[in-house]
């Protein structure tokens, strides 16, 4: 009798963490406070106030990246900024990396010196330390980085704690790297087809280009809360799209939500992109992912504590009967789709894999 084979795309990448963990079952370490479920792991240090969080996450060629349209030096920087992000979203300061590289034939010397510049100037741009990790051979570069960040007990923020009542707000602005990838992958295609002759003109995409190639974590943003004696009840950072971020708040916390389309902030140079390809802007800013920026769930009394040019409130949390639903623009009410970037989607999906 042959083994049954479930393609793993029927259940998703969050399906198949959910079964994977059932396997492992519940952890009995009584100083891990946060396992699988959140941005990152936390554990306590015996005898200490302060916890450590760690994260761990992998960059594939073909999957995540294209070095076609990414320069070695960006991709090394994004390679630890992301990985930052995940710190952030704890509300903790990353403090040391390790990082293990798959190197394929076609990567020379001076392309790795490249990428470890990028890693350089991330390190140094978050007070962030290299401190080791691995390299081999691979049939593509592979890229896997852990960091290691560090808080008191008392200032980590989980993406469970929201609760009804609370603003949704969010950092930045959304759906900028997603527009970025378009133009780079419309950049590409017209390179393979024109060839060497071909002379691109980015000038005037230069920031969502930015946005998706040099993404920033908002470690300056945590930053200027515990200055100003703020704390969210939940945060998380949009790696996977806005919709998707909000649906992990509202199922940590036991929550529904209620999104503001028009509260939501876009840039001028995101929604020029989105008439270049006649596409509605809001599906960038609600399902395009790597923006990196904060979603938080924020007590209301809090809200003047706040600099009012560092966020946007783009909703509120209401009880879990409402669900997660988003007002468009003209008013009407409806259920918000959670999909945001998804890993194993169907292969005939084609570019859509380096989405994410």
């Amino acid at each position: 009798m042959s083994e049954p084979f479930t393609p793993i795309r029927e259940v998703g990448e969050f399906g198949l963490i959910d079964r994977l963990q059932a396997i492992l079952g519940e952890p009995a370490d009584p100083d891990l406070i946060m396992g699988i479920g959140d941005d990152a792991a936390v554990y306590r240090l015996p005898d200490q106030e302060t916890v450590h969080v760690i994260t761990s996450d992998a960059l594939l060629e073909g999957v995540h990246f294209d070095r076609l349209m990414t320069p070695m030096e960006h991709l090394g920087y994004k390679a630890i900024a992301v990985n930052v992000s995940d710190v952030v979203a704890m509300n903790a300061e990353p403090r040391y990396a390790t990082i293990t590289l798959g190197l394929p034939s076609k990567i020379s010397v001076e392309m790795a010196e490249a990428f470890y510049r990028g890693i350089r100037r991330a390190c140094e741009a978050y007070g962030l330390t290299l401190v080791g990790g691995d390299t081999t051979a691979a049939h593509a570069l592979c890229i896997s980085i852990t960091v290691v960040g560090e808080a008191r007990l008392d200032e980590i923020i989980f993406r469970r704690g929201a609760r009804p009542g609370d603003l949704l707000c969010v950092t930045g602005d959304l759906g900028a790297a997603y527009a970025g990838l378009k133009i780079l992958l419309e950049e590409r295609k017209a390179l393979k087809e024109e060839g060497l002759n071909y002379k691109p003109d980015l000038e005037p995409f230069r920031y969502v280009i930015q946005r998706q190639l040099l993404p920033q974590a908002r470690l300056d943003v945590i930053r200027d809360w515990r200055q100003r004696g703020v704390r969210p009840h939940a945060l998380i950072d949009i790696s996977d799209g806005l919709a998707s971020e909000v649906h992990h708040l509202c199922r940590h916390s036991g929550c529904g939500a209620l999104v503001h389309a028009a509260a939501i902030p876009v840039a001028l140079e995101t929604r020029d992109v989105a008439d270049r390809f006649a596409e509605d802007v809001d599906t960038y800013a609600l399902f395009g992912g790597e923006d990196y920026e904060l979603l938080f769930a924020l007590p209301p009394d809090q809200l003047e504590r706040l600099d009012p040019l560092s966020f946007n409130v783009i909703g509120e949390f209401l009880p879990a009967e409402h669900g997660v639903q988003v007002q468009t623009p003209e008013g009407a009410v409806i259920p918000l789709d959670p999909a945001g970037y998804q890993h194993f989607r169907q292969e005939e999906d084609g570019e859509a894999d380096l989405l994410g």
